[in-house]
């Protein structure tokens, strides 16, 4: 089993100060690894970046079609969002548009990242609400499944039927059998598999047409719900937000958690998972933008793709003081 491989570097003063080993794997239309570093059988927590596949029991069941969600609701259910008004509102209009309210979430408050938001609840004497949460997209969609499905209101339990209908789902469409779970930030189970199984199921979804079976349908449907919607499944300067611009709608991205980022390339017909083993974001993204440079998705010279890599490191008074790099074998195939 290999281990994980040098990806990124951060070099300070001609010194490298900090080497970022991870792990990634493209998988081709046919779901099969065209190239990979590190481990592809390496388990890992998927967090927010199975958001796609924790959403398509909200189109599989009905509900999504029954409620009449709109585009950008689908997106917001794939969405780690920061909490801005546009979020906060889409999410409460969702929710009272399906009879129910906030307080039929199960993801927890917390202050928003956006900071136009935050300065507004402070001058407002008020306390953020599971709104803000960055995972309540998530949460509105599981709330309307739950409704469509006339389950019981504790829906993040594990043996739930909508968390069953998750799991399944994420076994289904990645070709493997769950490694386990844990409880993500948001309350809701997550379920660990392979960096190799989350790219073959991004694959699937990259080739999902639009008239397929219901699973593809679903797919291309979510697929293309973020493609074109950037501002609502992160948010500004997020680099899924930004790098989606970028690639103009063509592509879909989702972060995680601990340096995880997906890829869903229909041009290309490829799908792309990414982990970075220290949890560090900054190299995560030069990663992800190396990636998607050598596929062919995104141009290297484009601002939003060198604003990550390389990234100029700049102190408070704007000194250059140092650079990320791609590292070792991972940088001479790129």
């Amino acid at each position: 089993m290999a281990g994980a491989q040098e990806m990124v570097e951060l070099w300070r003063g001609g010194l490298l100060e900090s080497t970022h080993r991870g792990h990634a794997v493209i998988c081709d239309e046919a779901g099969q690894i065209v190239q990979a570093w590190g481990d592809p059988g390496r388990i890992i927590f998927p967090r927010s970046s199975a958001k796609m596949m924790q959403a398509l029991p909200l189109i599989e069941s009905g509900a999504a079609d029954a409620f009449g969600l709109t585009e950008a609701q689908l997106a917001l259910a794939c969405a780690s969002h920061e909490g801005a008004h546009l979020h906060v509102d889409l999410a409460r209009t969702w929710l009272a548009g399906i009879g129910l309210g906030e307080s039929d979430l199960r993801c927890g408050a917390h202050e928003p990242s956006d900071r136009a938001e935050g300065d507004r609840l402070v001058r407002a004497h008020e306390a953020p609400c599971q709104l803000h949460n960055n995972c309540s997209g998530k949460h509105s969609g599981f709330v309307t499944v739950n409704k469509h499905i006339k389950g019981g209101s504790e829906y993040i339990e594990i043996d739930h039927p909508l968390q069953k209908a998750i799991r399944a789902a994420v076994e289904e469409v990645g070709d493997e059998a769950i490694s386990g779970w844990g409880i993500d930030g948001c309350s809701a189970p997550n379920f660990a598999t392979s960096v190799g199984s989350i790219a073959r199921a991004m694959s699937r979804y990259a080739v999902a047409p639009e008239g397929g079976n219901t699973r593809e349908r679903a797919m291309h449907r979510l697929t293309r719900a973020m493609a074109k919607h950037p501002d609502l499944v992160a948010g500004e300067g997020r680099a899924c937000t930004e790098l989606m611009r970028a690639m103009g709608g063509r592509v879909a991205l989702k972060g995680g958690a601990e340096a995880v980022y997906v890829a869903i390339l229909p041009d290309q017909k490829l799908g792309i998972a990414l982990k970075i083993e220290d949890g560090n974001e900054r190299a995560s993204q030069a990663a992800l933008v190396s990636l998607l440079v050598r596929v062919g998705a995104l141009d290297a010279a484009h601002p939003l793709a060198q604003k990550r890599l390389p990234a100029v490191q700049k102190n408070w008074r704007g000194f250059t003081t140092g650079e990320l790099r791609l590292a070792g074998a991972f940088a001479q195939n790129a």
